[in-house]
């Protein structure tokens, strides 16, 4: 397989978010106690254990950018000394894998949808589409979401 990284938001934004109360379109962030299934944070990449504060707020996706950008709802720890910032090389990210239905989508140099290499999987079998999205010439990027909901979970590199 390729050699590939899953990229959690920036440190930065986590800590903006955490110190403004306020996302990236501006809007005041939501409060949810974890209290079921979900809440995938977007710094750790780590599931939000029962009991914890997560913050709800919208994301504005560095990539793609042009006609495919889209902001995207996204939590993350409210509390930032147990959410390291997630820095495996070679690891499918915990949310991903923990998801019951994910979405891989290959973008080019341009920021163009490479809809063939698009594909809609378990989380546990997103390794199959996502290593044939990054072995594929064309292939400049990677974002997986949710498939239902279509909330980014994290995006992917290739590694030199």
């Amino acid at each position: 397989m390729t050699r590939f990284r899953c990229l959690p938001i920036p440190t930065e934004t986590a800590t903006r978010w955490r110190e403004t109360g306020r996302d990236d379109r501006g809007n005041a962030l939501l409060r949810r106690r974890v209290d079921g299934p979900g809440f995938p944070c977007r710094h750790c990449l780590r599931l939000g254990q029962a009991g914890e504060t997560m913050l709800l707020g919208s994301y504005d996706l560095p990539r793609p950018q042009g006609v495919y950008w889209t902001p995207s709802p996204i939590f993350l720890h409210a509390e930032a000394a147990d959410c390291t910032r997630f820095a495996a090389e070679g690891e499918v990210a915990p949310i991903v894998l923990a998801n019951g239905l994910v979405s891989v989508r290959a973008y080019d140099a341009e920021d163009l949808c490479l809809y063939d290499l698009g594909q809609v999987v378990e989380g546990e079998a997103v390794a199959a589409p996502l290593a044939r999205a990054l072995a594929d010439p064309r292939t400049r990027h990677v974002n997986i979401h949710t498939a239902r909901p279509g909330c980014l979970l994290t995006a992917v590199e290739k590694c030199a």
